[in-house]
């Protein structure tokens, strides 16, 4: 007999409550009713009538560990956060627009990067902030660079990528562009390393996560389509799309279909993280990097909870212990707590600290000279809380590059490859 389940398949949870011990709010918040609780259980009687739903599935951090640790693999994250969308009464506010609209926020803010800086870090600022729209005074925000890469790319890098017969589409992410342009064009360096031009998307806008997590449902799907539509241009041409985000490249590839209600089933396959492309052309025997004698860290890596869930960490950890001066240390996978912008309310942010405190813990004893993850909110967060220097794997590769030889030796094979 054939059994079929609803779309979300709540139906297949065995109540074993797995999820319930994975789940870092439950074991900080006791108003948070749990993933088995919020989730499938939940939906059963949502479904039913909608009363049912309860305004405390706002805690969920959607860090995905539930789903992670399920053993029918049931779509509990996916549950939470499209029951908080369908029957939330909670309106959002202008502290929730603000948080959420980067594309906005960071076009406006880094016109005038340096004073919109210094302007968040004074004390007046902050406590206005506080006490008028809930973003907790203590919670760092990043900075705002002077130039965005999208300008620096157009200046300085697009003419170059033509002379390449192969190509990339880079989906850098409203951080490469508006906070931390080094790293885009760290990304850049190495893939024309490897021989490789790098096309930037004909359109894009923010992957959407932020929109999603504080109720701009419409916004994020206005976004995603037009997302959706560059990949395919870029798909059409053979040119796989890459990014550096953890989180924009879980966004994209699976909150498109099961939040937003988007097909990206065409181009799924084609949209991956840089660091698995990149292991993938080594492992092939395709391309080869060449790093500086001299590059000497002790480096721990943290896993994002987004990057978990997509199974590869293996890539980024693998690539970082091809570097030969490194010291790798490995983190215990942890949540850091912060969320994407859950941290940064003013009603969340002991939650937010008090999740990551093992993690912190952990980094202080390992003591690294850097911390290297594939999210740039977990950067945040643990350079705020740690004060230790935290790197996308993808800067960290760049920086312990020996550029010349890996052009050099790059080019050799791709001369070799085409006698053959």
């Amino acid at each position: 007999m054939e059994y079929n389940t609803s779309e979300n398949n709540f139906e297949q949870c065995m109540k074993c409550t797995v999820c319930t011990v994975y789940c870092p709010m439950l074991a900080v918040n006791p108003d948070f009713p749990g993933p088995k609780q919020a989730g499938p259980d939940g939906e059963r009687y949502r479904l039913k009538d909608p009363s049912f739903y309860d305004e405390a599935l706002k805690y969920c951090l959607n860090c995905k560990r539930c789903e992670i640790s399920c053993p029918s693999n049931v779509k509990i994250g996916d549950i939470i956060q499209k029951a908080r969308l369908d029957y939330s009464a909670i309106k959002p506010g202008l502290r929730e627009f603000a948080l959420s609209h980067t594309d906005l926020i960071g076009t406006a803010a880094s016109v005038i990067g340096p004073v919109v800086n210094d302007v968040l870090k004074l004390g007046a600022v902050q406590y206005a902030m506080d006490t008028m729209m809930g973003v907790d005074r203590r919670r760092t925000f990043p900075e705002y660079s002077r130039e965005r890469f999208t300008l620096w790319f157009r200046r300085n890098a697009r003419a170059a990528q033509e002379k390449y017969s192969r190509f990339v589409t880079y989906f850098h992410g409203c951080y490469a562009n508006y906070n931390y342009p080094k790293l885009a064009q760290d990304f850049v360096k190495i893939l024309n390393a490897l021989g490789y031009g790098v096309h930037l998307m004909e359109k894009e806008k923010c992957c959407g996560v932020a929109l999603i997590s504080n109720g701009f449902r419409k916004d994020a799907i206005r976004g995603a389509k037009t997302n959706l539509k560059s990949i395919r241009e870029a798909v059409a041409k053979s040119e796989p799309v890459l990014a550096t985000s953890s989180t924009c490249t879980f966004t994209i590839r699976d909150e498109y279909p099961h939040l937003l209600g988007l097909d990206n089933s065409d181009i799924r396959g084609s949209v991956m993280m840089a660091t698995r492309f990149i292991f993938n052309l080594i492992d092939s025997g395709k391309a080869v990097l060449v790093f500086r004698n001299d590059y000497r860290h002790r480096i721990a890596y943290h896993t994002p909870c987004h990057l978990e869930k997509l199974g590869w960490s293996i890539y980024s950890t693998s690539l970082l212990k091809m570097i030969p001066g490194v010291d790798f240390v490995m983190l215990d996978s942890q949540c850091c707590g912060i969320a994407g912008t859950f941290g940064f309310k003013k009603e969340n942010y002991q939650y937010s600290q008090k999740i990551g405190e093992g993690l912190f813990r952990q980094i202080s004893e390992a003591e690294p000279d850097m911390v290297a993850t594939d999210c740039e909110t977990c950067k945040w967060q643990i350079e705020m809380s740690t004060g230790f220097k935290v790197e996308n794997p993808i800067s960290i590769l760049a920086d312990a590059l020996d550029l010349e030889a890996t052009i050099e030796a790059n080019a050799a094979l791709g001369t070799e490859a085409a006698d053959k």
